[in-house]
């Protein structure tokens, strides 16, 4: 392994490490535009430069390794000179919108200037005018004058998806990106060239002028969308309510976990937060009789639950359970399906319209935590129990989360089971037609109003935290499911949600051994399961020649 020293520092790094990552590990900074650590090196943006000893001018950081004995320096008024020179170059073209601009304060060029530039601007000539506000596809709109050509974006079409939408087109200063001709940027993982782009020259068209980037704050979390469960943060708008059409929830950006999904986020899990701000949301529990629903407090609502569960003998009940519960919420259930001793429990409802999956990072099975609810022991046969139900079988049925006659059998059946039934509940987080035909309605929290833990497909346990409050009333499972325990009985002193994890912990051998701190922001695999890292992107995966 190399060392070398960086401004005085030593250090010793891998073979192969360039010197912007060196520089970083010793909490330096070598400021640049091009360079992304998951894409290959272009060396366009020339920023990145550093004095080596004895070298007759500075070099690039990027595109240099690190070598045993090197000396670099990276403040040098020759480094300092060059980089303001580049500044100077990267803006002579750039349109002053900064105060319209959707990258306006985490902007790079904004940033870098007044870090490394503050030069006094030489061009006397028009600047060079270029198409505004493309849509280059669903979810991303360019602004051409902004663009620096730093090529991130086409690299990310030519090696991580493979498709090859973007391109450079045109010579020296007329240069600019597009589209080749007959595409547009659909792929799904089109929303990541919003991510590396450094500059405001490609925006999310569902963000464009909704919310500042100042007045969001974030919370580590995990992705919903699949079973990979990738690492996100959800950037919230708790500051500015009137904004963002008043939604709470601004977007979901990728998180960096090397095990699980690297620097990348599919649009599908990008953009699948729309129904946490629904006016569908559940908000407040409810009773429907002969003469309608009506509100109610969540004590009238325990006690008339926990009346239902011990008024029937536990062969007349069933329950629906959701791989969207955290497993917080799955260890709370198994102890009130143990305390009443209930043992007709599925969680395996078919979607309406199976999901497709592709080679890359999304998943088939659009549920984060499927595996999860495996490991605990509750799978089951949710068409059993729907035609016990349908056979007048069944007097209670409590559903969490499914809208049964939007699921994989025909909805005269699913009608039929819940006509039958003589009291049926439902818990999720939005209204649907289950939830229409529900004698009590519980409502849930969002993921995001709550914290928890997900198995991924793997059999990693990943954790999710609170990013803003519930709305209304809504408890997250775990809590509701508590309190229905406290009211037959039952001790449930569990008033976090990591109560339930310790437990989960002590009960199932899977998750033994596990505590919050253990599964940490990166996760951890349950015994016995093995991960195999982020899969390689289809760009970069040997080409087979038919």
């Amino acid at each position: 392994m190399p060392r070398l020293t960086i401004d005085g520092k030593e250090i010793e790094v891998e073979a192969g490490t360039n010197l912007i990552e060196a520089a970083r590990r010793l909490g330096v900074e070598v400021p640049h535009y091009c360079y992304h650590p998951g894409l290959a090196i272009a060396g366009q943006c020339r920023l990145c430069m550093v004095d080596l000893d004895k070298a007759p001018r500075p070099t690039i950081a990027c595109n240099t390794q690190a070598a045993d004995g090197m000396v670099v320096r990276t403040d040098t008024e020759r480094v300092k000179q060059a980089r303001q020179s580049m500044m100077e170059f990267h803006l002579i073209n750039h349109p002053l919108d900064c105060p319209v601009c959707d990258q306006a304060g985490e902007c790079w060029l904004q940033i870098y200037y007044m870090k490394h530039g503050l030069y006094d601007p030489r061009m006397t000539d028009e600047k060079v005018h270029k198409p505004k506000a493309v849509p280059l596809g669903p979810h991303v709109m360019l602004d051409a004058e902004r663009c620096i050509l730093c090529s991130r974006c086409v690299r990310f079409c030519d090696e991580i998806t493979g498709t090859g939408e973007l391109g450079i087109f045109h010579r020296g200063d007329h240069s600019e990106i597009g589209l080749f001709p007959g595409r547009d940027l659909v792929n799904n993982y089109s929303g990541n060239v919003v991510d590396i782009c450094p500059v405001g020259a490609l925006t999310d068209r569902e963000f464009r002028f909704q919310v500042r980037v100042w007045y969001l704050d974030a919370a580590r979390s995990v992705c919903t969308g699949c079973a990979r469960g990738c690492n996100i943060e959800v950037h919230v708008n708790r500051r500015r309510p009137h904004h963002a059409e008043g939604r709470r929830v601004a977007r979901l950006k990728p998180r960096f976990n090397a095990a699980v999904n690297a620097w990348w986020l599919c649009d599908v899990g990008r953009y699948h937060f729309s129904f946490v701000d629904e006016p569908s949301r559940l908000t407040v529990p409810a009773r429907r009789g002969a003469r309608g629903s009506a509100e109610v407090g969540w004590d009238e609502a325990v006690m008339a639950v926990a009346d239902v569960l011990r008024r029937h003998p536990p062969e007349q009940v069933a329950v629906l359970a959701s791989p969207y519960m955290a497993n917080e919420d799955l260890t709370a259930l198994t102890r009130l399906l143990a305390a009443r001793s209930i043992r007709q429990v599925a969680f395996d409802v078919p979607p309406g319209s199976p999901a497709e999956g592709d080679d890359f990072l999304l998943r088939a099975d659009r549920t984060p935590n499927r595996r999860g609810a495996e490991l605990i022991g509750l799978g089951g046969d949710a068409a059993g129990i729907l035609a016990a139900a349908r056979g007048g079988r069944l007097r209670c049925l409590w559903v969490f989360h499914h809208d049964l006659l939007a699921a994989g059998w025909p909805a005269t059946e699913a009608a039929q089971a819940l006509g039958r039934v003589e009291t049926v509940i439902f818990t999720g987080t939005n209204a649907n037609a289950t939830s229409d035909r529900a004698h009590w309605v519980l409502p849930a929290a969002a993921w995001v109003e709550r914290e928890g833990t997900f198995t991924n497909f793997e059999g990693r346990v990943q954790r999710f935290r609170t990013a803003v409050e519930p709305l209304g009333a809504a408890l997250p499972e775990w809590d509701v499911l508590g309190r229905v325990l406290g009211a037959l009985g039952e001790t449930a002193s569990a008033t976090r949600a990591e109560h339930w994890f310790r437990e989960l912990a002590r009960t199932v051998g899977a998750f033994a051994g596990l505590t919050y701190q253990s599964v940490g922001d990166a996760g951890q695999m349950v015994a016995g399961a093995t991960s195999s890292g982020a899969p390689v992107p289809p760009g970069r995966r040997p080409r087979v020649e038919a």
